[in-house]
């Protein structure tokens, strides 16, 4: 059994930084996708980032929503299927709570089709960030 948890989130001023950590045990195969996500209070929950590790490609291929682009990094840790995502110059508006996922992927492509159609099986309980003005 997959188990996902996160880590990391709090309260920052605008312009602040976080590094978020999520740790999926369990996980057994040797290609994945793991992918943040963020629901905010009222809203429906929307892809930040995602990364892709397999076979399929030597390096990790990540993807960001556009509206993280530039402030916020997904990376790979180094014991398997942990993933951290820096925040930087974070907005009010990033706000919200953070969800980790894990799931299968053979390809870069299939991780990002998996990201766009918020398609994971296995979820972290999130954790909050919350930027004040």
């Amino acid at each position: 059994q997959v188990r996902v948890v996160e880590s990391g989130g709090g309260s920052v001023q605008a312009g602040g930084s976080l590094r978020l950590s999520c740790v999926a045990s369990g996980y057994t195969l040797n290609t994945a996708c793991m992918a943040w996500f963020r629901q905010a209070p009222g809203k429906e929950r929307e892809g930040v980032a995602s990364i892709y590790e397999g076979l399929a490609e030597n390096n990790a291929r990540t993807f960001y929503a556009d509206s993280v682009k530039g402030r916020f990094t997904i990376s790979q840790g180094n014991v398997k299927n942990t993933v951290y995502l820096q925040m930087d110059n974070l907005k009010p508006e990033d706000t919200a709570m953070y969800y980790c996922a894990i799931d299968v992927a053979y390809t870069a492509g299939y991780c990002n089709t998996r990201f766009a159609k918020d398609g994971f099986a296995d979820w972290g309980q999130g954790t909050q960030v919350t930027v004040s003005s």
